[in-house]
């Protein structure tokens, strides 16, 4: 059995008030529960991840020190500035393997993380925490986590390196794709574009055709799909081009295509009230209705789903 809970949906910064209160306020954070022991995995450590840490104070130190993993899909700002309000980084006892893409090799998950925690932005040096960390950079591939879970990375598109993960335990497969956008060809295709090069073009079109393809692949069968929505199409296309995030229409597609059975669209922007979620879900829903036995939901904080 996995469980899946929500501790932060929304994209680019928290936007806590009562305009965002029903789907929440609170930037990237997921928790996974898996198996009898209900082992803990976090993924991204947005400022949801601080609501996640008071649970763990109460439900899981009273067991024992805690040992978890934490997967960052990337290490932007959103991402990543709960970490310092984790509490159990606090508690002696805790280990924590932080894995996580780097774009810059000169400068690892280390380095990137424990820079929130020095003296010019946080009161608590990264030295200073009582907590034990080991960090991991992540390339694509598949990963044997034990107690038969599995994980595989598949890079996405966004400005830094950035990884979908998907999640394999006992027959069941939960995906993650935020940030990300689809990829596009980035060579002029008009002929009378200024440097326009036909075999570039051609190319560039095969390639972005291929990791389309790739990405799907990633997705077959999920049971479930959490999946950046930033943007509407019409706001993609008019003004959102290369910022790393989908239009709501691509991640239905992508997920109807693959055969995904449950999706819920996430990484919500920062000025998109409940009110317009709720409109934009109806809407989208009436658009697909006949057209495919996909569950469709708008992520929500607090939200738990069990796959069995």
């Amino acid at each position: 059995m996995m469980k899946i809970k929500l501790w932060g949906v929304r994209g680019s910064i928290p936007c806590p008030g009562p305009e965002t209160v029903e789907f929440g306020g609170n930037t990237a954070c997921i928790e996974l529960r898996v198996g009898d022991t209900d082992r803990l995995i976090i993924l991204d450590a947005g400022s949801g991840i601080r609501k996640l840490g008071e649970h763990i104070l109460k439900h899981d130190i009273p067991k024992g020190p805690l040992k978890t993993q934490l997967f960052l899909t990337h290490t932007h700002w959103d991402h990543i500035m709960g970490f310092p309000f984790f509490i159990p980084i606090f508690i002696p006892g805790t280990e924590i393997d932080v894995y996580g893409p780097v774009t810059y090799e000169d400068e690892g998950l280390d380095k990137i993380i424990g820079d929130q925690l020095r003296y010019r932005y946080f009161p608590v040096k990264h030295s200073e925490l009582s907590a034990q960390f080991r960090y991991h950079p992540l390339k694509e591939g598949t990963m044997d986590l034990g107690d038969g879970l599995f994980v595989t990375t598949k890079y996405l598109n966004h400005p830094i390196l950035c990884l979908g993960y998907r999640f394999e335990y006992k027959g069941r497969a939960f995906c993650t794709a935020y940030d990300t956008e689809p990829f596009r060809n980035v060579f002029p295709t008009d002929p009378e574009a200024p440097g326009y090069d036909p075999e570039a073009a051609s190319e560039g079109e095969a390639a972005a055709r291929e990791e389309n393809e790739k990405v799907l692949r990633f997705f077959q069968d999920a049971d479930l799909l959490i999946h950046d929505s930033q943007y509407t199409k019409q706001e993609y296309l008019s003004s959102k081009l290369g910022w790393g995030h989908s239009p709501f229409e691509t991640a239905i597609n992508s997920a109807h295509k693959a055969n995904v059975k449950r999706l819920l669209l996430f990484h919500h922007d920062p000025n998109r009230t409940d009110d317009q979620l709720k409109e934009l879900l109806s809407g989208y829903r009436e658009q697909v209705q006949g057209k495919t036995d996909m569950k469709i939901e708008i992520a929500q904080e607090g939200t738990e789903i069990i796959l069995q």
